[in-house]
């Protein structure tokens, strides 16, 4: 039987489709949309306390969260996505030493910043008696800090099960690579990954967003 690569362009599927439609991407894409619709709720739902707060005090959190540690695993988890891109298209290639190196790379990016959010949950449980000390002062403050640290153990929490999930779909991935699986004509696993992780990294950028760069409403 003639492969794909070899038969006329009116024959080969991949001519005819040049979207390269597969149920399998049809599956991913249905499946992010229902994720996205799961981060919507969580998301809509620190907004509308934080909007109804008078009182987030969000620069107060500024000692346990400061902005130079978020926004180095920010451009982490960006950095990773740059290199799942460049996986992909060396799958597309046909490289195979490209796609392990480059799959490996992104790994690592999830693993550190994976290690840097248990740094950062680490710091905030062991300093949450100062920060509610400081809330305290104020009036009725116990309450805006109560549904920070919930909506923010929520969110971040939530995102970081997704991670922890990228990471072993990409091990995976990583390990059938370093088997030869992938080739020019058949990388779809490979671009299948990369559509969830890229979908990872831009909750984190609307996470990072609205978690740590919003202005105090008290303030704003």
């Amino acid at each position: 039987m003639e492969s794909a690569a070899a038969l006329p362009a009116n024959q080969n599927p991949a001519k005819q489709n040049p979207l390269r439609f597969t149920f399998g991407k049809l599956a991913m894409w249905l499946f992010l949309a229902s994720d996205a619709m799961g981060f919507m709720g969580l998301i809509g739902g620190y907004m509308v306390l934080r909007i109804g707060s008078d009182n987030w005090m969000i620069d107060a959190l500024d000692p346990a969260f400061g902005i130079p540690l978020t926004a180095f695993m920010t451009f982490v988890l960006i950095l990773s996505s740059v290199t799942m891109v460049t996986a992909h298209s060396a799958a597309v290639k046909g490289d195979q030493k490209g796609i392990v190196r480059w799959l490996g790379l992104t790994i690592v990016g999830g693993v550190i910043f994976l290690g840097l959010q248990v740094y950062e949950w680490n710091h905030f449980i062991h300093a949450a008696g100062d920060l509610a000390a400081v809330f305290q002062k104020t009036n009725d403050a116990k309450a805006p800090f109560t549904h920070y640290q919930a909506t923010f153990f929520a969110l971040t929490g939530f995102h970081g099960i997704h991670v922890t999930i990228g990471v072993i779909y990409l091990s995976c991935i990583w390990r059938r690579a370093k088997q030869g699986a992938y080739t020019a004509a058949n990388h779809s696993p490979v671009e299948l990954v990369g559509l969830y992780w890229h979908f990872v990294d831009l909750v984190w950028i609307v996470l990072f967003t609205i978690l740590y760069l919003f202005p105090d409403p008290v303030k704003g």
